[in-house]
Formats: structure tokens, sequence, C-alpha cells
């Protein structure tokens, strides 16, 4: 009975049937003595159904969203352009009570979402001051605006980017109230421009904590066929960049006092080649190809570096790391699922029979 519930509560969410619809059909089908069979989904399986495509975004759904995306994107464009900054959330909401709460139309959801983000950030820039060295009440406040305001579309659009993006400005917010204590029981407000180590440490701990609320949404639905799976996607796409400059900064720091700096590669090549592979191995285990996308940037100015110290030409450099880079994306993409059933039978079945199957 739970099992059919969040059938229908899926399809209503995906535009399929309207909510009230599937409110009626779940009594309707129950006397009927309809159920969900448990092995309905492996024998699918069997029968030719791969699930190597259970990351799929679900908002790419055909030509008609992407269309309505457009036109969103560019009517937005325009009126950020010519009215008041406050004019813009009124069309934000306007526009997702028509296609995202009616029509149910899951691109233009995203889209909308991400605008929010945006005006969230342009209003919280314009009111605080957050960008300076010391770690103050500003940025606290900055901070504080996004799990708020994203935090209230959420409850009434239900758009799983929107939860991500609450969650993960959440655990921004309680990053910057622990960098705060900290500074606070030091005494020292520049404590962390001195202690640039203990930041990079703070830093990752919180980048941990995004992964381990990725990985519960993920567990959660380990065959992929709810809005758990969407959510997961999204806080993998910004825990693996996170955990990616956190490490990063972490292991190497020292050269230079400096950190979150990729731009200075040279001696730090090595770190974030290893740095990336742990991810593209992580993905694997999990079956999130977010992990290698977020780290394939990272690993491209890695390349660069290194092409760069043998005195290369600019030409030479910049090709060679776009076909190297390249060579990488070509052989995981076609490889993926031979790789990851290797990287399963490595496992433990406990921990394997947890994850997406291979």
């Amino acid at each position: 009975m739970t099992e059919l519930r969040s059938i229908l509560d899926e399809a209503a969410r995906q535009g399929l049937i309207s909510p009230e619809a599937g409110g009626r059909l779940l009594p309707f089908l129950a006397e009927r003595g309809v159920a969900v069979v448990a092995g309905a989904a492996p024998a699918a399986a069997a029968a030719g159904q791969a699930w190597s495509d259970t990351e799929t975004p679900r908002f790419v759904r055909g030509f008609h969203d992407v269309l309505i995306t457009i036109g969103v994107i560019v009517a937005l464009v325009g009126l950020w352009g010519l009215a008041p900054l406050y004019a813009v959330p009124v069309a934000i909401i306007v526009l997702s009570e028509i296609l995202v709460r009616r029509q149910r139309l899951a691109l233009p959801a995203v889209s909308l979402a991400i605008a929010l983000f945006c005006w969230i950030f342009f209003l919280m820039s314009r009111v605080f001051t957050p960008w300076t060295s010391e770690i103050g009440a500003d940025l606290t406040q900055f901070v504080a605006g996004f799990p708020i305001i994203l935090g209230v579309y959420y409850a009434r659009y239900r758009v799983p980017l929107s939860l991500a993006l609450t969650i993960m400005s959440t655990l921004a917010l309680v990053l910057t109230l622990l960098l705060r204590l900290v500074q606070w029981l030091s005494g020292n407000p520049a404590f962390f421009v001195d202690h640039l180590g203990v930041l990079a440490a703070v830093a990752f701990v919180c980048a941990l904590g995004l992964f381990a609320t990725a990985l519960y949404f993920d567990l959660g639905d380990r065959l992929r066929r709810t809005t758990r799976s969407d959510i997961a996607f999204w806080l993998h796409l910004g825990a693996a960049p996170a955990l990616l400059y956190s490490t990063v900064s972490l292991l190497s720091f020292g050269e230079g006092g400096r950190i979150f700096d990729l731009a200075n590669m040279s001696a730090r090549t090595p770190v974030v080649v290893a740095t990336v592979a742990a991810l593209m191995l992580i993905g694997l285990v999990i079956d999130r190809r977010a992990f290698v996308t977020s780290g394939l940037l990272s690993l491209g100015v890695a390349i660069f570096s290194v092409v760069r110290k043998g005195n290369a030409t600019v030409d030479t450099y910049i090709f060679t790391t776009l076909i190297v880079v390249g060579a990488i994306v070509l052989i995981i993409g076609t490889g993926w699922m031979p790789l990851r059933r290797l990287v399963l039978r490595a496992l433990p079945p406990a921990i394997a029979n947890r994850l997406p199957p291979g």
C-alpha cells in the first residue's frame, strides 16, 4: 500500500496524473487488489531493462520542456535588466504557480529554482557586505537568507533542486556559525587568517557532511524511482567539488601559505590528480557520474600545469590538456558499467547490496 502510494505520488510529481486523480486512484486500486510486486524490478532488468541508466535526470523529459525553459530564461533575463530587483521574485512565483504547481513541468522548475537562487544572491549582496577577510555577522546573515527563502519555495512547489540548495545553504550556514564560534573562543577576529590549516580542516568536515547527506538520500532509494534520487543527484553535484577543493587545500597547505587556490598548481598537481582519482572511484561505487564530472575541470587545470612546466607553447599545452581530459571522459563513459561491476565484485556483499545494481 505504501509502495503504491509512493508510485502514484511520483506520477503526480512528474505530471502524468493530477494529485487529485492520484488520491482517488489509491483506494480504487487497493480495493481491487492491485499491489506492487517486490520482484518486478529485477525481473524487468532481467528482461532487458538496463539499470545502467539509474542516473538519468528526471527533469529532462522532452523538447516541450526545453522550449518553455528557454522562454522562462529569456523573459527573466529581460525583466532583470528592465525592472527593479524586487520584481523578479514576483515573476518567479507567478511562473512557478503556472508551470510547476499546475502543469508539473520539470525542467522549467529547475530553471526557476536556479533563478530564485541567483536572485537571493544578488539581494543578500546588496543588503550585507560579506566579502571581507574577517568572518563576521554579515557573512552569517548573508548565508542565512538562502535556506529560509529556498525552504519556503520547496515547501510550496516541491522542486528537488530547491531542497538540495536548501540543504547545501543550511550546511554553509552551519559552517559560518562554526567558524565564528572558533574565532570567538580564540579571542582573535583574524584567527583563520593566521591559521589557514584549521579553516581547511573545518571546510573538509563540512564537505564530508554534505556528502553524507547526499548518501542518505541516495541509499534510501537504491533503484532510483522516487524524487529522493533527484535530490541526491543535486547534492552529489555540490559535494564532489566541495570535497575536491577542501581536500586539495588541506593536503597541500603550506605552499606559500595559501589554500583554496588552484591557479598555481605547480606543486599541487599530484594531490589534485590523486583526489580526482579517488572521487572517480567513489562515483563508480555509488553510480554517480556527477563525481567524475565535477572533478574534470580541476583535473584539466592540473594537467595544464604539468604541460606548462615543460616549457611547451601555449597551443601545445592547451590542446594536450583537451586531448588527455577528453580521453579520460571517453574511457570512463564507455566503460562505466564494466568498471562498476568490477568494483562491486570487490566490495563485501553487505555493502554492495545497498548500492544501486551494477
